[in-house]
Parts: C-alpha cells; sequence; structure tokens
C-alpha cells in the first residue's frame, strides 16, 4: 500500500505538467490562427483553452498540497484544496462563457463579415482534438487511480474542447457555404458547452464540499466491518471523502464478554477489511458492548463483576426447582474491615439480583485477595519426596495415577504443592476434576500446612 501512495503524487503531478505544456501550445496555435482569418469562435476556443491552461496549473500546484499527509492543523488531510481550486476554476469557465455570449450577440446583430477560410484551422483544429483526446485519457486514467476530484476536473476539461473544437469546425464550413452567423453560432455552442461542463463541475465539488457519502459507500463500508469476526452489528455508520481517503466512522457492537485485547483485533481487522475494500482509508471504530442472546449465566456474572471492578472466581451456578442459586468466591484486600468487604459483597449481590431477579439466591465467600507476587522458596528435597509419597499413596488403585513432576514451595502464607498426573483419555473432564479434588483435599487433611494445591491431569500415554 505504501508504494502506491508514493507513486500517487509523482503520477499526478506528472500527467499535469504535461497538460500544461499541451494547453499552452494549442491555445496559442488557435489563438493566433482566429485573429489571422478573424473566427470568433477559434477565438472562444482558444480563450477557452487559455482558462484550461490556467487550470491546469491551478491543479499542478493544488495536487502538491493535497498530497501533503494531515498536521496539526489540519487533521484530516490536504484533500479539499482540489475542491477549493475546483470551484475557482468553475468560477472561470463561467466568466468566460458569460463574455463569448455577449461577443455572439453583438456579432449577429451587427452582422459581422463571415472569417476566411482555408486549410490551417481545420488542421490546427484536428491536431487539437487528438491532442485533447489523449489529454483527457490520459487525465482520466491517472484521476481515477489517484482518486483525484482536480485530475477528474481537468480531465472533463480537455473531453469538452473537443465537442468545443467540432462545433467551431462545423461553424467554420457553414461560414465557408455562405452562412455569415456560423461562426457565431459555434461560438455560441461553445459557451453553452462551457456553461455546461462548470455545472457539472459545480455539483460534484459541491457535494464533496458538503460531504456527500460517496456512492454506494456506506452499504459497502458496512458490509465488510460486519463481516468481521466478533462484530455483532454494526449501529451507525458515516462515510465522507476528502481528497483520495475515505473516512469512515463506525460504532459497532461487539459481546461484552470480549477482553480489551481481543476488542482490539476486531478494530484492527476492521481497519484492514475497509482498507482492501476502498484502498485509502482511515476508520476511526467505537466498538460498543453487548449482551447476545447465547450469553451462559456464568458470563453474565463474570460481566457484572467486571464492571464493578471486582474480582471473582469458582463461580457455581445450579436450577433447583426452577430458582437459580448461585455461589460465588468474592476476593478483596485482606487487609480490609469485615464491614467494608461485606458492603462490597452486598452490592455485588445486588447488581446480580438487578440482572436475574429478585427471587435468584446469592451467597458470596469473601476471601483474600492473593498478592501478584507472594515471597517463596523451594521446599527441602526430603520434604518433596514425602509430599509426592503421600500423593501417590492417595492416587493409589483410583483413576488417578503416575503423580510426578511435584513441586513444593514455601511461602508467608503456607506450603504450595504443584504436580502433574495422568488419566484414561476416555475419561470426562468432570470425572478427572472430582477424582483430583479429592486427592487435594486429602493432602490438605494429612498436611495442614498446605495452604494450596495445583493439579494438572494428562492422558495416558498410548
Amino acid at each position: 500500500m505504501s508504494s502506491s501512495n508514493t507513486s500517487a503524487p509523482s503520477t499526478k503531478t506528472s500527467v499535469a505538467a504535461i497538460s500544461i505544456l499541451a494547453s499552452g501550445s494549442m491555445a496559442v496555435a488557435k489563438f493566433v490562427v482566429g485573429i489571422a482569418i478573424g473566427s470568433l469562435a477559434l477565438i472562444s476556443e482558444a480563450l477557452h483553452s487559455s482558462i484550461d491552461l490556467v487550470a491546469t496549473i491551478i491543479t499542478w500546484a493544488v495536487v502538491r498540497v493535497s498530497d501533503q499527509p494531515a498536521d496539526a492543523e489540519h487533521h484530516y488531510g490536504h484533500g479539499k484544496f482540489e475542491s477549493v481550486s475546483a470551484l475557482g476554476i468553475i468560477a472561470l469557465l463561467y466568466v468566460l462563457a458569460g463574455g463569448i455570449l455577449v461577443q455572439a450577440y453583438s456579432h449577429l446583430r451587427e452582422g459581422t463579415p463571415p472569417p476566411s477560410i482555408s486549410a490551417i484551422p481545420f488542421v490546427v483544429l484536428v491536431i487539437d482534438i487528438g491532442v485533447n483526446l489523449w489529454r483527457a485519457r490520459a487525465l482520466h486514467r491517472a484521476a481515477r487511480d489517484t482518486k483525484s476530484q482536480a485530475l477528474a476536473a481537468d480531465a472533463l476539461h480537455f473531453a469538452s474542447d473537443v465537442m468545443g473544437s467540432t462545433a467551431v469546425i462545423v461553424g467554420l464550413v457553414l461560414a465557408g457555404f455562405g452562412f455569415w452567423w456560423g461562426d457565431a453560432a459555434a461560438a455560441i455552442a461553445v459557451a453553452v458547452m462551457i456553461a455546461l461542463l462548470g455545472l457539472r463541475m459545480a455539483r460534484e465539488t459541491v457535494e464533496t464540499l458538503l460531504d456527500r457519502a460517496p456512492e454506494g459507500a456506506l452499504e459497502k463500508a458496512t458490509a465488510v466491518i460486519k463481516a468481521v469476526p466478533g462484530v455483532v452489528d454494526v449501529d451507525r455508520l458515516r462515510v465522507r471523502m476528502v481528497g483520495a481517503t475515505h473516512f469512515i466512522d463506525a460504532i459497532a457492537k461487539v459481546p461484552r464478554t470480549y477482553p480489551i485485547d481481543r476488542v482490539e483485533d476486531i478494530k484492527r481487522r476492521a481497519q484492514a477489511a475497509v482498507t482492501k475494500t476502498f484502498g485509502d482509508a482511515d476508520l476511526t471504530f467505537t466498538a460498543v458492548p453487548v449482551a447476545r442472546d447465547n450469553e451462559s449465566v456464568r458470563e453474565r456474572i463474570m460481566v457484572i463483576a467486571r464492571n464493578s471492578g471486582l474480582a471473582i472466581h469458582h463461580v457455581t451456578v445450579h436450577d433447583i426447582g426452577g430458582k437459580l442459586i448461585v455461589g460465588i468466591d468474592l476476593e478483596v484486600d485482606g487487609d480490609m474491615a469485615l464491614d467494608a468487604a461485606h458492603d462490597i459483597a452486598h452490592e455485588l449481590e445486588r447488581a446480580i439480583r438487578e440482572d436475574f431477579g429478585e427471587d435468584v439466591e446469592v451467597d458470596t465467600h469473601i476471601e483474600p485477595l492473593e498478592p501478584e507476587l507472594p515471597w517463596g522458596t523451594d521446599a527441602a528435597p526430603d520434604r518433596v519426596e514425602v509430599i509426592k509419597a503421600a500423593l501417590t499413596g492417595f492416587a493409589d488403585g483410583g483413576a488417578i495415577h503416575d503423580i510426578h513432576n511435584v513441586r513444593v514451595r514455601n511461602t508467608d502464607a503456607g506450603e504450595v504443592v504443584n504436580f502433574h498426573c495422568r488419566a484414561r483419555p476416555s475419561m470426562s473432564v468432570i470425572k478427572v476434576h472430582e477424582s483430583v479434588d479429592e486427592i487435594e483435599r486429602k493432602l490438605r487433611r494429612a498436611f495442614p500446612t498446605v495452604k494450596r494445591v495445583i493439579s494438572h491431569a494428562e492422558p495416558t500415554r498410548a
């Protein structure tokens, strides 16, 4: 993407620079010949080309500015400089069209003699048509590739020049056949074409300045963002163009159970999706957490606790005769007074009842929050062997076997035991958990100094 962005400015400026040379050459040729033969239509077309020359110079200067990146004063970049320059060119076109109409009316009223006819003006006009067709095609292609409004306006100018030159040829032919008014009529046709061109440019430029959404952009952006995994729906979306960049503001719904890092990943995927679709795109993604229909009771309770800034674990949920029974372990600062801790637990229980109904039964077990980095040391090897022998004895003949990788650490709160064990691969997680829990309970009863037991069950190797 960076390589295309780098080449775009050079493409626009080089095409604009070539147009300046072509506009200047053809304007001088048509003006000289028009004066020589006394053709108002040809002089009008030369003046039109002169306006195109001025417009091309402005375009060449503006695209160099519009491609500059956003800065402290222009947060959306400099793309609208192109729209402002287009308004100036439109004003010049209407001044020119008005002047041509006034002069053509004067020629018709006074019966001005027709111009002298020779092969020279026809040769100049045919060459002009060929040059303008080439320029219009090159500028249109560059405008399409770079999404430059200024280059698109310039391409439209040169396409209209083809029609203007054709009208002048028709006027000269009429004059050659004795219709004295043919030249003035051709000049009027040129003025009308210029006015119609200015009207079309004005509509497109004003729509851009008024932040009109590009055709189909809203539907396309909504579809690609909705397709991002994790996006539930798009609540609101706005699109506007600044130069070649699509600025997209999206408010999207995401599951409220998702952690922050997963929401950030959704944002990155959404930006990549709109960039792939639109090319140069800048997405502002606002994530709104919402409840999904398939949320479990446990997930809803975890969300309630997280929104209250509380740490909970071991959430148990039961349905007893149609009544919801909830048990929660709530962790609070160990130095906190009991009445303060009880108030926190009461508020959590109240929030759960507000979500599930007043008839829900909630029991909260308050326990001290474990320090993040508790102090500890490895126990002596003989102590580890004693603990390992006890674990092996408790597991003997049961579903759990092969006690290994036993570690014992001494902490301020007591001993912490970690061990690995094996079970049949076909055993359910519930059965394995119940069997390991039984071993852990026996170990704590046999060794009151053991504060915590952490086990890791593995399937039996084939």
